[in-house]
C-alpha cells in the first residue's frame, strides 16, 4: 500500500495549563516539566463526528478523490457518544461514500492497526482505495477533578487514504494483556437480574508502568521494523511517534540514539489525542512541505490493552 492523502480536524476550544490551574491544584510549570503539554484542544460544541468528517474530506481532497471512490472504511476509535450504530457508519453517511466500514479499538496504536488491516484488504485485491479515520475525544473519559490525568489528554482527528503500492516496507503489531495499567470502565444500563458487584471509574493510569512499558516497547518494535525492512535509523527521515508526552518522546529518541529534528512533535499544543495523534502529525507534516517522495517514515505508537504498533512507510506523494 502507500499513503495519498492526509487529513485532520482540531477542537476550536484551546485549553491552556494556566486555565488548568482555576479550578485544579496544577501550575504550568507542574504539567510542563512533567508532559511538555502548554495546552490541548478540548470539544466544546462540536461533535466528534463531524470532525472525523472534516479531516476524511480534507485527505480525500489530498488525494485527489471523491467519497465515491473509496471502498472500505476503517475508523479508530475508543469511546464517542454512540455505542452503535459504529462511528464509521455515522461517518460514510455524513461523506456520501457507499461502501462497507468498520470500527477497531486499539487505543492509541489504532492507525497503526488500521494500516495494517489496510494492507491485507489491498493485498487480497478486496479494495483499491480505503480510508482510515482516527477520531477521538478522550477528555470524556478522564475526571477533571484529575490531575494526573485530565491535563494529558486532547480531542480531534487525523485521517489517510491508502491505495495500491508497495510503500510499506515493514510492521510489527504486538498485544500484552495489561488490564491494570490503563483502563477506563462505564456504566452500563441496569436490568432487574444484575446481581454482580460493579466498578464504574474515571480513566486509571499508573504513569510510570506506562512510561516503562511505552518507552520499552517501542525502543524494540522500531528496531524490529527497520531491521525488517533492511534500514538503519540514519536512512530514515521522520520518526513519527505517538504524542502522549515529551518526556516519552524524548526517552525513546535518546535511546535510539536519533536527533531532535528527526522526531517531530505537537503534543505541546493538543496534548495526547490518542489513535488520532499519529495521522494528526503526519498531516502536519504533509502541509507543512516536510515530505519528499521517497522518504522512509517510521511510525511507532502504543495504548491501552497494552496494544502496540510500528511500521516503516515510505513516502509516495
Amino acid at each position: 500500500m502507500k499513503i495519498i492523502g492526509t487529513g485532520a480536524a482540531h477542537p476550536k476550544c484551546a485549553v491552556t495549563n494556566e486555565m488548568l490551574e482555576k479550578f485544579l491544584e496544577t501550575n504550568d510549570e507542574w504539567i510542563t516539566e512533567r508532559t511538555g503539554i502548554k495546552e490541548r484542544r478540548v470539544i466544546s460544541s462540536e461533535k466528534l463526528g463531524d470532525m472525523a468528517v472534516i479531516a476524511a474530506n480534507k485527505a480525500l481532497e489530498d488525494a485527489n478523490l471523491t467519497a465515491a471512490d473509496i471502498d472500505y472504511i476503517i475508523c479508530s476509535n475508543v469511546v464517542n457518544e454512540y455505542v452503535t450504530p459504529a462511528l464509521s457508519c455515522i461517518i460514510q453517511g455524513k461523506i456520501g461514500a457507499t461502501c462497507p466500514t468498520v470500527d477497531i479499538n486499539a487505543a492509541c496504536a489504532g492507525f497503526i492497526f488500521a494500516l495494517d488491516m489496510a494492507e491485507d484488504k489491498l493485498k487480497c485485491k478486496k479494495a483499491k482505495n480505503i480510508l482510515i479515520i482516527c477520531a477521538e475525544e478522550p477528555s470524556r473519559m478522564v475526571s477533571w477533578k484529575n490531575r494526573s490525568t485530565c491535563v494529558l489528554f486532547g480531542d480531534g482527528a487525523g485521517a489517510a487514504v491508502v491505495t495500491e503500492g508497495d510503500e510499506l516496507k515493514s510492521m510489527r503489531l504486538t498485544t500484552s494483556s495489561l488490564t491494570e495499567v490503563l483502563y477506563y470502565q462505564r456504566q452500563l444500563e441496569p436490568t432487574p437480574y444484575i446481581d454482580k458487584e460493579e466498578n464504574f471509574e474515571p480513566l486509571v493510569m499508573k504513569g510510570r508502568e506506562v512510561f516503562k512499558h511505552a518507552v520499552t516497547n517501542s525502543c524494540r518494535d522500531i528496531r524490529k521494523v527497520l531491521g525488517e525492512a533492511g534500514l538503519k535509523a540514519e536512512d530514515v527521515k521522520y520518526f513519527v511517534l505517538h504524542q502522549a508526552n515529551k518526556r516519552i518522546i524524548d526517552s525513546i529518541r535518546n535511546f535510539l540514539g536519533v536527533d531532535e529534528e528527526r522526531v517531530p512533535h505537537n503534543v505541546e499544543r493538543y496534548g495526547n489525542i490518542s489513535s488520532a495523534a499519529l495521522p494528526a502529525l503526519l498531516d502536519e507534516l504533509n502541509r507543512e512541505g516536510k515530505l519528499e517522495k521517497g522518504d522512509k517514515l517510521v511510525f511507532s505508537a502504543f495504548g491501552a490493552g497494552f496494544t502496540t504498533g510500528a511500521c516503516v512507510i515510505e513516502w509516495a506523494k
